[in-house]
This record gives structure tokens, C-alpha cells and sequence, in this order.
């Protein structure tokens, strides 16, 4: 909590949760809240694992050029790095997983952190695919969605030209990386940083290839249909109906919007933007509220709970992932 960013994170999360709660009738939606059907929520959690194992397999197939590990043995390590992306602030969750993975696996955090680069690519790239197709089945008349889809296409875009630039000429790549610290960084640094290069290279070696491509890109489609599926079904807990294609639009404006760095658990910026969605559709404050907050819960407790069990099943404690970011920012010093 001494750290800048972590500071900036939580200002961002509290000026979003004030968004949020703004002109809300506190009273009609605790109402709402108790009159709610929470057995809906039991399929809502059954299919979000679905989702996360179909996360595992698509890491599986990126990770194959490093090495090949069955899903059964991956999945813990993909569930306690989304525990510790909802309890440790600036996703910071992405590194434990590498650092996990170097420790079972003894595949180098920095190739395994170039494909977690890359998932979270196609991850936006989907999430821009599913507003722009419900947008024309289930259109919002305000400016707000339209200018955050803008802003979010050309970042991910440009990022998804750049990693298959890279991918596509890594010896190129190299070249200007042993250029560039040769010339600008000292005698002691030149070697760690080729190192780390060299490594994250082959972490995109699963985008030298179409078929691969194809295959990530097919996973990610899923993944997020099923993550919509578990918004429908939370939706039937609460007085309210919207169309399938207004959920997807709602969880790809959510999901964009928590890129931005925040408290832990994305606290704020998911609440406030599907709050917003849902109103565009004429679903009352009082209403929306509380169904995304209870959407917000479902999507965080389980996978942290599950998360928390596999961590102390596998001898990890704390300590661990702490020295998991010491790591990266070592790296990333570099």
C-alpha cells in the first residue's frame, strides 16, 4: 500500500463506485436484493467454471511450443492466478501465475508472461467483437459506449499488430533489442535483458502459426460466451429482463473497462459501467444495482475460494507471491 500506483488504483475505484451509487434509493434496492432468487445462482457458478476450464485449455495450447501440460494439472495454477488477480491490485494475479508455473513446471516467467500478454489481447479483441454484434441488435442511443469501444479498438488493435509483427520476424526483433541495450544500457544489464527477450520470443511462438491463431481466437469466443451465459442466468435471479445480445454489449463494455488499473478485485469499474449498460436499457437504478453487484460477487468469490484452496493444497503461502512480484519487477526493471 506504499506504492503509488496502488494509491492511484483505489482513488479510481472510489470515484467509479461513486458513479455507481449516485442518485441511488438505497432502501428499494436492498429490497430488490432480498426479493432475489440466489438458487439462479447456482448454474451461474457451474458455467463460469466451464469458462475457466476452457481458459486452461486455451493457455495449454499457447504454453505447447514451451511444453505441453495437461489440463488437469494447469488448472489450479490458471485458478490461483485469478484468485490473486481479485485480491492483489494491477492484476497483479498474471505474474503469480507465471511464478507458479516456474515453479512447477520450471518454464521461464518470461515466456509465460508473453502468452498472458497475449490472451489478455485476444481477450479485449473479443470483448470489442461483442459490443460491435449486439450493438446493431440491441442499440444504445448514448455517445458514452460508442467513444470507450473507440478508444478500446485502436488500443488492442494496435497491440494485436505489434505482438504479431514481433512474432512473425523475432530475429529482427532480437537484432534491435541487442542494438538498443548495447548502445543506451550498461555492460551489466545488456545480458539479462537478451536474456529476458530471448524468452519472451518464445512465448509468442504460438501466433507463428494459423492454425494456432485460429484455435486462441476460437477459445476466446467461448470463454466469453460463457462468462454472457452466467449474466443471463444471474438476470433471472432479479425482476428484469434484457436480450442476450444487451448482456454481451454489457459484459464487453465491463470487461474493457476493468483494464483500468484499480483497488483489487476491479472494484468500481465493472460496478459503474454495467450499471450504466443496463440503464441505457430502461432497467431502473434500483434494479441494475444490485444485480451487478451480485453478478460482481459471483464472478469473485468462487474462483477466489477455489483459488485460496489450491494454494495451500500445492505448500504455497503468501510469502510466494510476494516473491513473484519481486521477480517481475526485477524483469521489468530491466
Amino acid at each position: 500500500m506504499k506504492r503509488w500506483q496502488v494509491w492511484i488504483g483505489v482513488i479510481i475505484s472510489a470515484v467509479f463506485l461513486w458513479i455507481a451509487f449516485r442518485g441511488l434509493d438505497f432502501e428499494e434496492a436492498w429490497g430488490n436484493a432480498q426479493n432475489a432468487n440466489y438458487w439462479w445462482l447456482i448454474p451461474s457458478v457451474g458455467v463460469y467454471f466451464v469458462g475457466v476450464w476452457v481458459r486452461t485449455w486455451r493457455w495449454d495450447f499457447m504454453l505447447r511450443p514451451l511444453k505441453h501440460i495437461p489440463v488437469a494439472r494447469l488448472f489450479p495454477v490458471v485458478v490461483i492466478g485469478y484468485m490473486g488477480n481479485n485480491i492483489y491490485p494491477l492484476r497483479a494475479g498474471e505474474v503469480l501465475r507465471s511464478y507458479v508455473l516456474k515453479q512447477r513446471e520450471d518454464i521461464p516467467m518470461g515466456a509465460s508472461l508473453a502468452t498472458v500478454v497475449v490472451e489478455r489481447v485476444f481477450d479485449g479483441l473479443v470483448m470489442l467483437m461483442f459490443v460491435f454484434a449486439a450493438l446493431p441488435f440491441a442499440p444504445i442511443p448514448g455517445q458514452r459506449i460508442q467513444q470507450t469501444v473507440i478508444f478500446a479498438s485502436i488500443a488492442f488493435f494496435t497491440a494485436l499488430i505489434i505482438f504479431f509483427t514481433i512474432a512473425a520476424f523475432p530475429n529482427t526483433f532480437l537484432r534491435i533489442a541487442e542494438w538498443v541495450a548495447s548502445t543506451f544500457l550498461p555492460q551489466r544489464l545488456q545480458d539479462p535483458i537478451i536474456d529476458f527477450t530471448k524468452r519472451f520470443l518464445n512465448g509468442l511462438e504460438s501466433l507463428r502459426n494459423f492454425r494456432n491463431v485460429l484455435m486462441i481466437f476460437f477459445t476466446s469466443v467461448i470463454i466469453w460466451l460463457l462468462e454472457t451465459v452466467k449474466y443471463w442466468f444471474v438476470m433471472q435471479a432479479f425482476d428484469f429482463t434484457v436480450t442476450f445480445f444487451a448482456l454481451m454489449l454489457m459484459n464487453g463494455v465491463v470487461n474493457l473497462a476493468t483494464t483500468i488499473p484499480t483497488a483489487p478485485g476491479y472494484v468500481g469499474t465493472f460496478d459503474a459501467p454495467g450499471i450504466a449498460v443496463l440503464e441505457e436499457y430502461g432497467v431502473p437504478r434500483d434494479i441494475a444495482t444490485p444485480y451487478t453487484l451480485v453478478l460482481h460477487i459471483a464472478l469473485w468469490l468462487p474462483i477466489t475460494l477455489l483459488g485460496a484452496f489450491y494454494m495451500f493444497r500445492e505448500g504455497l503461502s503468501w510469502s510466494d507471491f510476494g516473491k513473484a512480484v519481486q521477480m517481475a519487477e526485477s524483469e521489468a526493471r530491466a
